[in-house]
């Protein structure tokens, strides 16, 4: 077949429309999920509450404002949030605020006006209030739900009556004196209608060893001085401290555990004694990511730990009856240049792990800063080694650390200086490379807890 001229160029302009039309379909940008993240409108003390949220572009790594946010939290000072049932429902839990209108709650001055509020998340990532609901305890602060979404079970840091609550005893036995034990925390645990959101209590079916009653009650008490706590496997662990302390609670010591049934969200007891491990004085976190459980520990500069480091991760897998077993190689050092590690996170391929640092904090580490120390995961032996080229840089203060729905990106919510941070992850290296800019988003106010959905209808 011949072409003339003319039939030749049109031929070649509809290639080269096509080409372009072709190139331009595979660059087109789109939203991969949505990033949540919950803080505070300002700094003060107050903590109105606030979510907000972005879109996530898949091409860029870059963030778009959801229209109609930031919207109320339900409540003051939220601390943390969970999305369950294919991102159909978030959950906020709100720590509300002392009688003098401060933040930082204690066993002797604590947090009132606390609640669950429940939120329908919509299309374009709209979020509209539903229901509040309450725990049973005093001083809420942690939230986690199980892998199907059917509980969701709240850390309390203090039990209703402590330090007057015989009913500690039942999970905790007697104190060093042979005296039943009246102070402790408490987990509240409810069951989610998967139809409407609804959260139902799940009551303690335990009787007391220690009263001449059976006892069932709408909680289950946890050793004093809750720091953090966390599922894995089938069992809840409470990351637990030595002494009292105001909000953000810290100097964590011992892990507590439960065994949790999948059918009842029932936690029983298949012990009651805390496992306490050597050089770890001040834990601030508990967290079961990948088949290993981390804790994070920012060492004062009193003294140092066993690998002479400051802040340190100690991995362990988890035995029978909720024990912790350390793993092969031991205590991990995080990154010199940083301090307090609070948030971990293992990448979607099971490749490298990444811990969020906040930086200064009040004990005189006056050369420690904010950051992300990274980690290649040996296949073999599951051992941390430092990645090339690590920290990565952060917003001022992280509180956590999230990857995209397409694992392409991660995010870190920073407290110190309300901002949203982005980098992008290089799937060869493990290295977390600056976004285009802008890379930086301002949030309201400070930032407290960071989710992502990957449901974007």
């Amino acid at each position: 077949m011949k072409f003339r001229k003319f039939g030749k160029a049109l031929l070649m302009g509809a290639l080269s429309a096509t080409v372009i039309f072709g190139v331009s379909s595979c660059i087109e940008s789109w939203s991969v999920g949505y990033l949540f993240i919950t803080g505070t409108v300002t700094a003060q003390a107050n903590g109105a509450g606030i979510i907000s949220g972005f879109k996530i572009n898949h091409n860029t790594g870059q963030l778009t404002a959801i229209n109609g946010l930031p919207i109320s939290s339900g409540g003051a000072n939220p601390s943390r949030a969970v999305l369950i049932s294919g991102s159909r429902f978030l959950y906020v839990l709100n720590r509300g605020t002392t009688a003098s209108g401060g933040a930082d709650c204690t066993t002797a001055d604590p947090c009132i006006n606390s609640n669950i509020t429940q939120f329908v998340v919509g299309g374009n990532g709209i979020l509209t209030p539903q229901q509040t609901f309450y725990t049973q305890g005093v001083n809420p602060f942690r939230i986690i739900s199980d892998a199907t979404g059917t509980f969701i079970y709240v850390l309390d840091h203090d039990s209703p009556n402590s330090p007057n609550n015989p009913y500690c005893a039942a999970a905790l036995g007697n104190d060093r004196n042979n005296q039943p034990i009246k102070a402790c925390g408490d987990i509240t645990a409810f069951k989610v209608d998967q139809t409407t959101g609804r959260l139902s209590l799940v009551i303690n079916a335990q009787a007391s060893a220690t009263l001449n009653e059976t006892v069932q009650l709408p909680y289950f008490p946890v050793p004093t001085n809750a720091v953090d706590f966390a599922f894995a496997g089938t069992s809840i662990l409470t990351l637990n401290g030595s002494a009292s302390t105001d909000y953000p609670y810290s100097g964590g010591t011992t892990v507590f555990p439960y065994m949790y049934s999948t059918g009842t969200g029932q936690l029983t007891l298949s012990q009651n004694t805390s496992q306490s491990f050597s050089n770890f004085t001040q834990g601030t976190a508990i967290v079961f990511s990948g088949p290993t459980i981390y804790l994070l520990d920012n060492e004062p500069p009193a003294g140092t730990n066993s690998i002479g480091a400051m802040s340190q991760i100690l991995p362990f897998t988890l035995g029978s009856g909720g024990s912790l077993n350390p793993r092969t190689g031991g205590p991990i050092a995080d990154d010199p240049t940083l301090a307090n590690p609070v948030a971990i996170m293992t990448e979607a391929k099971g490749k490298w792990v990444y811990v969020a640092n906040f930086g200064n904090n009040n004990t005189g580490q006056t050369t420690s800063e904010s950051g992300i120390a990274g980690y290649v995961i040996d296949p073999a032996t599951l051992q941390l080694s430092f990645i090339a080229g690590e920290p990565f840089g952060s917003g001022s203060g992280p509180m956590c650390i999230v990857e995209d729905p397409s694992d392409q990106y991660v995010y870190t919510a920073n407290a110190n200086d309300s901002s949203v941070t982005g980098r992008m992850l290089d799937e060869n290296a493990g290295v977390l490379n600056n976004l285009r800019a802008p890379g930086s988003y301002p949030l309201q106010g400070p930032a407290s807890w960071c989710l992502v959905s990957g449901r974007t209808d």
